[in-house]
């Protein structure tokens, strides 16, 4: 970029007019030095900042360009000082020239900007203090880039970027080691005498689609305390806690996989794929997934990962959710890093084209197909009943189904929807809310088979049973903002830039009945999974960069 440096008597008019404007600020110091660097000749010296040496009480920087060179120009030179836009003999200020965004887009090439400086005696201590908070700074930026960098290639390293073909062994039918304790349960037929007890044998093959902001840290609780307590194999990834997400599923991707090998339970986040599900469990496997309101769940992902969406970081605004819904044509492109979080996240999730038009024929029978994939679909607006007619599918116990809810976002975060917003909302994931309908539609069904009245009394059982466990397990009967979890290994994982997920602090004088099932019901995802034997280095170390920005 070129760079011309005057001193005041050359452009009188500008420093005049100028004078009495607000002083700059010190890392004017920058622009001084680069005009000292190219030999200026300056007058009247005082100290001025930083390695600017000497300069003149007032000084004239001439940059002159295209539109980058207009970048640079305000980037390194208007730090405090006011700005002169020359245009058709036109002079503009700072005040009225705040942003690049109100230059007019025209004849960029044409323009020459000048920054006036009025210099400041500033003493020597002052001096290098700026310059030891300048240069500490800079080292964290390098430092934090190249740890993003490191974590960012063993993250590649891990992922099988390669997916070499695997000799095909059938899978049993069954992976039941030993079997399941029988036990008597009222049949689904209801009747004005009763229920008719009939024996129950617990299925022990499952396999959860854990799909995003959906209650399924909660429900993922639930299956780990029910795969403990029966002694089942689960299929985990290798050193991370998804399986190579957003890429779809592979069974190569299963730590320690064989073709052949008996798995019972997979229930981490994965993008599905179901023929090479079918390849690593049984053959009598239930399939189990849940979906929620798409208005509220983009609400939720969006919170949740906007930071790690680059399209996001453009948005202006605090509400940058209610921004991005007045135009989302104008901040999506479907080609974009992590754009699948914006857009349609539950059809994604369950592997299909998140980016179909509604109208599409293919979202219709993309549904046919998710719909003969799982036995069961559950939906958080109804968590508890999904609960239930999981144990009737299942033929689990009561206390099987125990829960506390996990990962939950303190109300402060939660984006108060107007009725517009959520209208909007649904239009931008319409594919989702074809889903939604269609299994809203089934799920009922399954309600009105099962019986209204039976469901409400197994509702408010299980209602019973959880608030017995709250008094028995929780300090203080409810959920805490992060900073007040006493202990590390109940700290949930948080978004990056906050701490806006809730924990819990166990209870200091549980009964020796109670304290291991009060313990893990309370553990979150990430700390159960090491527990179970997973080793998350690859998410651990994500974890350690991920406090650092937010420290």
């Amino acid at each position: 970029m070129p760079l011309a440096a005057q001193s005041l008597h050359s452009r009188p008019a500008v420093a005049d007019q100028h004078s009495s404007r607000a002083r700059p600020s010190p890392r004017l110091g920058l622009a001084l030095r680069s005009q000292r660097q190219r030999g200026a000749s300056v007058t009247n010296k005082e100290p001025c900042v930083g390695r600017a040496g000497h300069c003149g009480k007032g000084l004239v920087l001439d940059v002159t360009g295209d539109r980058a060179s207009l970048c640079f120009c305000l980037v390194l030179f208007v730090a405090g000082a006011p700005l002169v836009l020359r245009e058709a003999g036109v002079l503009k200020t700072s005040e009225q020239v705040t942003s690049l965004q109100s230059l007019p887009p025209l004849h960029l090439k044409k323009r020459t900007c000048w920054i006036y400086a009025k210099a400041t005696s500033i003493d020597g201590a002052m001096v290098v203090k700026q310059r030891r908070q300048w240069r500490s700074i800079c080292k964290s930026l390098v430092l934090g880039t190249l740890l993003t960098s490191c974590m960012i290639l063993f993250y590649c390293l891990s992922s099988p970027q390669f997916q070499f073909s695997v000799p095909e062994v059938p899978v049993p039918y069954s992976c039941a080691h030993r079997p399941a304790k029988a036990y008597a349960a009222p049949n689904t037929n209801t009747s004005q005498h009763g229920h008719d007890q009939t024996l129950c044998v617990p299925k022990v093959d499952l396999m959860f689609m854990k799909t995003h902001k959906t209650a399924s840290s909660t429900f993922l609780n639930i299956l780990f305390r029910f795969g403990e307590k029966h002694r089942l194999k689960f299929a985990f990834p290798s050193s991370r806690n998804d399986f190579s997400y957003p890429s779809p599923f592979h069974r190569s991707q299963v730590k320690d996989y064989r073709p052949g090998m008996c798995f019972n339970i997979i229930c981490n986040h994965m993008r599905f794929n179901a023929t090479e599900v079918a390849k690593v469990l049984p053959t009598d496997t239930t399939y189990i997934t849940i979906l929620r309101d798409p208005a509220e769940l983009f609400e939720s992902s969006f919170h949740y990962f906007h930071n790690l969406v680059p399209l996001t970081w453009k948005i202006s605004g605090e509400d940058k959710f209610a921004e991005f819904l007045k135009d989302p044509e104008h901040y999506y492109d479907p080609n974009g890093y992590n754009s699948f979080y914006l857009k349609n996240l539950l059809f994604f999730d369950l592997g299909q084209d998140n980016n179909l038009e509604p109208n599409d024929a293919r979202v219709e029978s993309s549904i046919q197909d998710i719909a003969k994939s799982f036995q069961l679909v559950m939906l958080v607006e109804h968590f508890e009943e999904s609960l239930i007619l999981l144990k009737d599918t299942l033929c689990w116990e009561m206390d099987d189904l125990l829960f506390f809810k996990l990962n939950a976002r303190k109300d402060s975060t939660v984006s108060k929807m107007t009725p517009q917003l959520r209208a909007k909302a649904l239009e931008w994931n319409a594919v989702d809310w074809k889903l939604y309908q269609h299994f809203n539609a089934t799920f009922w069904r399954r309600v009105d088979s099962y019986g209204r009245e039976r469901m409400a009394r197994d509702v408010a059982e299980l209602r019973r049973r959880n608030a017995e466990m709250v008094n028995i397990c929780i300090e203080g009967g409810q959920a805490v903002e992060a900073g007040s979890i006493e202990e590390t290994a109940m700290q949930p994982w948080q978004p990056i830039g906050e701490k806006s997920i809730l924990g819990y602090n166990l209870k200091k004088n549980v009964d020796k009945k109670h304290r291991k099932l009060c313990r893990k019901m309370l553990t979150p995802e990430l700390q159960y999974l090491t527990d179970l034997g997973v080793n998350l280095w690859i998410t651990k170390l994500w974890g350690h960069i991920r406090e650092v920005i937010n420290w």
